[in-house]
């Protein structure tokens, strides 16, 4: 398969129940590369909800989704990333909760994330090399949340504002949704999808992951750490 662009992703264990819940809930298939059916009388537009997220499955972003670096290849990008998981240690978080970020809804770290950021730059860091500079619209889109002056340099730095200390972890749920129905989901996914979250979570892999020609995103490879 051709992808046009590629990143870093946490994918949470596929055999996990909070897992294959978040999964079905999102409809998208990340491992296996396939569109799955939604959770049946919910009472809720969970295709609405998770319209913008759901061809990314279920994932925390690392490194976002970059094209190729003239003079680069896929083969030598999952070389290094091999090399970088063989060097890197596992994180532990003391668990994940529900939160609103905005207006949409996330799985976020629960505790001391600080190794974890440390992680993300580090694979941000270490395979920039291989991405190429976004293109200008790319640019003007990350700007219009409003960046501040170290986001901005981030975005001209790494491509990505979000780097560093203005890194957040975060598995997302939910695109933008109207501030009235935010609690009717909340509640539901308090009540379905919270009880099975892990407590504490531990993070010893991260993959490497394309999007394809329809903008839904793939598995390439898995990579488990060395400590």
């Amino acid at each position: 398969m051709t992808f046009s662009r590629y990143a870093i992703y946490y994918l949470p264990p596929a055999t996990e129940p909070w897992s294959q819940f978040a999964t079905q809930w999102l409809g998208w298939d990340i491992h296996h590369g396939q569109q799955i059916d939604h959770p049946a009388d919910t009472g809720l537009d969970i295709s609405a909800i998770t319209r913008t997220p759901r061809k990314y499955g279920l994932h925390a972003t690392i490194k976002p989704p970059f094209r190729l670096a003239d003079g680069t290849s896929v083969d030598a990008l999952a070389d290094r990333f091999a090399a970088l998981a063989r060097s890197a240690r596992a994180v532990s978080l003391d668990g994940l909760a529900l939160t609103r970020m905005g207006r949409f809804l996330a799985l976020c770290p629960v505790g001391d994330q600080s190794a974890l950021n440390k992680l993300a730059l580090q694979c941000v860091r270490d395979l920039d090399e291989f991405r190429a500079p976004p293109p200008e619209a790319e640019l003007e889109r990350r700007r219009q949340g409003g960046l501040s002056a170290v986001q901005e340099q981030a975005l001209m730095t790494w491509g990505y504002p979000y780097v560093g200390d203005s890194f957040r972890f975060h598995i997302t749920l939910s695109g933008r949704q109207p501030k009235s129905e935010l609690p009717e989901i909340e509640t539901f996914l308090q009540a379905r999808l919270v009880p099975l979250l892990p407590t504490p979570i531990t993070i010893s892999d991260l993959a490497l992951v394309g999007e394809d020609t329809l903008g839904r995103f793939h598995l390439i490879s898995r990579q488990t750490f060395a400590g």
